[in-house]
């Protein structure tokens, strides 16, 4: 038993010195991040939808020295709420990705949050961030009228550093 203790005392103290060294934001890899989108929630949820399966094969990671873009899998999505993973190519890491749709007049709000599964996992470059943004961009939300996006390193693991075109 107190060799239990002892070690979630260790965990503790590591992860509350990690996040005092390396600034604010989540203790573990993730994202939460908001974006908005001028156009019903059904277009948005389709979009996201077909990129989900253009990118669930391992076809697109070949591409480029270095691309993310693929190996999503829907798990479900019922109620406004998307539920998929993510696997990183290079190191099979799965992320869990949650998209919430909201209905905001002549909008579509979308809650974000992505996280690793690795229980470990403290940094992450942005990945956790770069699933969702990639499905946005890849399917054209990104450019779609009435676009805002509200993400900072408060809430999302070194969002300002992500490489959404590496991760």
């Amino acid at each position: 038993m107190k060799g239990c203790i002892s070690i979630v005392l260790f965990l503790s103290l590591t992860g509350s010195s990690l996040a005092f060294l390396f600034g604010s934001g989540p203790a573990h890899a993730s994202c939460k991040a908001q974006w908005s989108v001028g156009m019903a929630c059904s277009q948005v949820e389709t979009a996201l939808l077909n990129q989900i399966r253009t990118w669930s094969g391992p076809e697109n990671c070949k591409s480029g020295p270095i691309n993310e873009k693929c190996l999503y899998v829907l798990k479900s999505n019922s109620g406004g709420v998307m539920k998929l993973t993510h696997e990183t190519p290079l190191k099979h890491y799965i992320d869990d990705v949650t998209f919430t749709l909201t209905s905001q007049d002549d909008s579509c709000h979308i809650d974000g949050y992505s996280t690793a599964e690795t229980w470990y996992a403290v940094l992450d470059a942005g990945t956790n961030y770069c699933n969702m943004f990639n499905l946005l961009e890849g399917s054209g939300l990104t450019t779609a009228t009435g676009y805002t996006e509200t993400a900072s390193d408060d809430t999302c693991t070194q969002r300002s550093s992500a490489d959404c075109t590496r991760y």
